[in-house]
């Protein structure tokens, strides 16, 4: 897995951009959210990746932030998204802007994304409702609010399957006495475990 990229922006052409890396040009496919803030060709950049492997072909994305890769890798897991889908969300709207939508049941906002019809929309509004945290805290967690130490725990924990809703609950409180990613994410599993 190719988890980053840095080197020299060679080239960009939506929804493509060649990065040079030690001599090696790498082909990306980005989403718009990410070209609006490339600098310009021949300036140094680094961006989070994502290779999908098909039958067919190797195609890496490339994300200005790590919340933009979260969020394509969630919606590719949802039946009938695929990665244009995906990207196409990331084009049309921000990473806060689709978990307002998710949050608020905002199904006229997601159609209006090229490529996402009712279906769709509905499908992801619904598989989409269990993965949203709940209240203010909750959504800073998901759009990547978190930095550091706390937010790498943060990914620990949703990476093995726990909701946005719950990495809040167990990890409230316990990064101001933890100075390690390892101690909170075993301190935060400690709580879970005693309340369940």
């Amino acid at each position: 897995m190719i988890g980053y990229l840095q080197g020299r922006l060679a080239a960009k052409r939506p929804p493509w951009l060649t990065l040079e890396v030690g001599g090696v040009g790498y082909e990306l496919e980005a989403p718009m959210s990410t070209f609006y803030q490339l600098p310009s060709v021949g300036a140094s950049l680094k961006l989070v990746t994502h290779l999908l492997v098909r039958e067919d072909a190797h195609v890496l994305y490339g994300f200005s932030s790590e919340p933009e890769r979260r969020l394509f890798r969630d919606l590719l897991r949802i039946s009938g998204v695929g990665a244009r889908i995906a990207l196409g969300i990331l084009s049309g709207m921000s990473v806060d802007g689709f978990y307002r939508c998710v949050r608020d049941k905002d199904l006229l906002s997601l159609t209006r994304v090229p490529g996402v019809g009712r279906k769709t929309a509905e499908r992801l509004l619904l598989e989409m409702a269990d993965r949203l945290p709940e209240g203010a805290e909750a959504v800073q967690v998901a759009a990547g609010g978190a930095s550091g130490v706390e937010g790498e725990a943060q990914d620990a924990l949703t990476a093995l399957g726990y909701r946005p809703s719950e990495v809040v609950k167990m990890l409230k409180g316990l990064a101001r006495e933890h100075a390690s990613t390892e101690d909170l994410i075993r301190e935060a599993l400690k709580r879970a475990h005693r309340s369940a």
